[in-house]
């Protein structure tokens, strides 16, 4: 317990009276009742804070929030005291994360309820606790304050930002794509494997009609295929120092993610089956292929609390794992940052995967770099700066020219473009059949 400013003011008058008992203008005994009714008159109300029940508090949050949009949490305070209770309530939701409603003061009624809410914006993935919540109660008197923590704890998950994944699931693969980016070529029944039969369409190749089905309905059919389906896709993630570079206040890891999942939706709703390896210096995460519809849960539960490390990633034990793991044939999608440092490490894991797997190697640019190169040299330390982005920039692509002689698929591209170009890459290898 604490002296409530009501107690302190008191306290004070008492010493204000002692000074002038001390220069015999009040006496000593009116002094000293002053100091026994007020003492008396603080134990009392202690006491009766000592013995005040606390209300009970309920925590109503979701278990799972998405990274970046507010999230409202609910309270629900019920009164357990036979008087009029006043307070002052904090959550204690995690640190660090921005919040909107807090602290409150509150008036319990004894019997009612008080229902209110607050907004928290999570600023990390991971998972996260809400450790109860914080009261500060004053005694009947307002002599004294009492903090106490009541409710029970709570546990929540921060994913990455899945509303953006809600949106697509709404729109058609095609508009999914072209809506985060991807430039897609109109084909029409070019695929490899049946779909239906339809009425012949001007354009139609001769070798798609189907000869019988026109006999039997006296007209032109043609056979519509479609892209196969029941292929595998392994989202493998450089989780190492490279992605702690930031581009747009987020993390280059975080960007990879979200870019990895909404390529996931998409070959999941093609029917094929997605899983993912995360790679930390030496460590693995290994998530197999999954498909349907629960294929985008595991995927989430698995990687919402991934983070970059400040480790070198080691790139053959990657390999040797994805290896050992993903005996079928798979497309491989390898993201990360490819650096001059990395031409041979790089050459030897990309060459064993593409021995079993199609290997399609993204490479995330860094925008501060690209801003460096193009800056106009006014002084001597610019000029410097911008010619070692340039050379940095140009054993970049040395190293990008080497893996697609070698026959790697090998994308160079920003932030924000990596959702439309993995998108877009991943529908020209399905229709191309190389899979």
């Amino acid at each position: 317990m604490r002296p409530a400013p009501l107690l302190l003011w008191l306290l004070s008058g008492w010493t204000m009276l002692g000074v002038l008992a001390s220069l015999a203008w009040l006496p000593l005994t009116a002094w000293l009742a002053c100091g026994a009714v007020i003492a008396v008159l603080a134990w009392v109300d202690g006491w009766r804070l000592r013995r005040m029940p606390s209300p009970s508090v309920q925590r109503d949050v979701s278990p799972v929030m998405p990274l970046g949009p507010e999230a409202r949490v609910g309270l629900r305070l019920r009164a357990s005291a036979t008087r009029i209770q006043q307070l002052r309530l904090h959550d204690l939701h995690p640190g660090g994360w921005a919040v909107r409603g807090m602290p409150r003061k509150v008036s319990l009624q004894p019997g009612n309820d008080v229902l209110l809410d607050y907004a928290v914006t999570p600023d990390a993935r991971g998972q996260f606790a809400f450790d109860g919540c914080h009261l500060q109660l004053r005694s009947p008197w307002h002599c004294w304050s009492s903090c106490r923590v009541v409710g029970a704890a709570s546990t929540v998950r921060v994913y990455p930002n899945f509303a953006s994944l809600a949106e697509l699931a709404g729109l058609s693969v095609e508009l999914a794509s072209r809506s985060v980016g991807a430039r897609l070529q109109r084909r029409r029944g070019e695929g490899t494997e049946f779909q239906e039969l339809r009425d012949y369409r001007v354009g139609d190749s001769l070798r798609k009609i189907d000869w019988k089905a026109t006999a039997r309905s006296s007209r032109l059919i043609s056979r519509e295929y479609r892209d196969e389906r029941n292929q595998q896709v392994v989202l493998m993630l450089d989780c190492g120092r490279r992605m702690l570079a930031q581009d747009d206040q987020l993390a280059h890891f975080d960007h990879v993610l979200n870019a990895s999942l909404a390529l996931a939706s998409i070959a999941l709703r093609q029917g094929d089956a997605v899983g993912m390896l995360a790679c930390t210096g030496q460590q693995q995460r290994w998530l197999p292929p999954q498909q349907g519809s629960g294929g985008m849960d595991m995927l989430l539960g698995a990687g919402y609390d991934l983070q970059a490390m400040p480790l070198a990633t080691d790139y053959l034990a990657a390999a040797s794992a994805l290896q050992a793991h993903q005996r079928r044939r798979a497309l491989v999608v390898l993201i990360t940052n490819v650096r001059d440092e990395d031409d041979v490490e790089l050459r030897m894991a990309v060459s064993m995967l593409a021995k079993r797997h199609l290997v399609m190697l993204v490479s995330l640019r860094e925008l501060a770099l690209d801003r460096a190169a193009v800056e106009p040299g006014d002084d001597l330390e610019t000029s410097i700066r911008s010619a070692a982005a340039m050379h940095y920039l140009a054993e970049r692509e040395r190293v990008h020219e080497g893996l697609r002689r070698e026959g790697i698929n090998t994308l160079d591209v920003g932030c924000a473009e990596l959702s439309g170009a993995l998108i877009e890459r991943y529908l020209a290898v399905k229709r191309s059949s190389r899979l």
